[in-house]
């Protein structure tokens, strides 16, 4: 089985910086929400990122950013090798993933499932992946090793966790992004008689969503972001399940920015611990409602609530945190 192994809880990631990391993706979460259904991705993603970096400069560790929201020239803030925390070479080393606003379509439209989103590990812990797309796989906890692979057809991969689930391959449902590179998967998995829940974005989410009974969703397939491959592969490191993800290059540019970050196989298949190994903190706060999380509420008094979930790979735990505030966070 694939369920989450006991490891010893890490010297750097002190207990304290679970709750830390709830307050971070909170203050995000919340200025974002400002802006749900204003039509302005940009300016929705832009609030988040400086809310979530304001949070964690006051936080006393030595952070790295190593998924974040582009290289140097592309994102003038948490962009990927920004140092953050206020305790720069004296503090604990961290590194830190992260995806202030992951679903800024979802925001701008006031869809479901859009989140503030982060992970850390201790310094190299997380993979520093290249700012491309990646081929996607995911199943939850319970299955056999090796129960799915991308070296499988998605026939194959249906047919083999329905076999274990004692099922008909028509019974399984399966999470993909709704895009139009995704035709011919969503053909072979209707011919299949599969269920699909179409998402329109955030595949975080989707990823998570394989390890929630009641979602009933039973594998993630499709491409995706690669930043957010290590997300999703942290948050399943913390909670048990099964993840395979491989890079996809459109280009010569972007296996040159893939070396740069150390890349140097482009056929590679990645599995949980090459994404994130060792400790992991990971957590998330809803921005708008979904099967996750609750989105931020906000009340003529003032008041504003939140729902965040939290997860720690070395004792598998799993929090949900709701939090009441009176006014803007501080």
């Amino acid at each position: 089985m694939t369920d989450v192994k006991p490891l010893a809880p890490s010297q750097v990631l002190d207990r304290v910086l679970v709750l830390e990391m709830v307050r971070v993706t909170e203050y995000a979460a919340i200025a974002a929400s400002r802006l749900v259904g204003r039509g302005d991705e940009k300016a929705a993603d832009a609030a988040a990122v400086e809310a979530m970096r304001d949070a964690l400069n006051k936080l006393a560790f030595d952070g790295t950013v190593v998924i974040g929201e582009g290289e140097r020239d592309e994102a003038p803030m948490l962009y990927i090798g920004e140092k953050v925390g206020s305790a720069q070479g004296t503090g604990p080393k961290i590194d830190i993933a992260l995806d202030p606003l992951e679903g800024t379509t979802i925001t701008a439209k006031a869809g479901p499932n859009a989140l503030a989103v982060l992970a850390i590990a201790e310094e190299g812990g997380l993979l520093n992946a290249p700012d491309t797309y990646m081929e996607k796989l995911a199943v939850g906890p319970g299955y056999p090793a090796g129960i799915v692979s991308l070296d499988k057809t998605p026939t194959e991969n249906i047919r083999a966790v329905a076999a274990f689930k004692g099922v008909e391959p028509g019974d399984i449902i399966a999470c993909v992004l709704d895009r139009p590179r995704h035709e011919a998967l969503i053909k072979e998995l209707r011919g299949l008689g599969c269920g699909i829940h179409l998402i329109p974005d955030g595949d975080v989410a989707g990823v998570i969503a394989v390890t929630n009974p009641d979602t009933t969703i039973d594998i993630y397939m499709g491409s995706g972001g690669a930043p957010e491959g290590v997300l999703a592969a942290a948050a399943l490191r913390c909670v048990g399940g099964q993840f395979q993800g491989r890079l996809i290059f459109r280009n010569e540019d972007e296996k040159a920015r893939a070396r740069k970050l150390g890349v140097t196989d482009f056929d590679r298949i990645y599995h949980l611990e090459d994404l994130a190994k060792g400790d992991v903190i990971f957590a998330a706060t809803g921005v708008t409602d979904g099967s996750l999380l609750e989105g931020v509420r906000r009340y003529k008094t003032g008041r504003i609530t939140t729902e965040s979930v939290v997860m720690r790979a070395s004792t598998g735990t799993v929090r949900r945190v709701k939090s009441d505030r009176n006014g803007e966070p501080g």
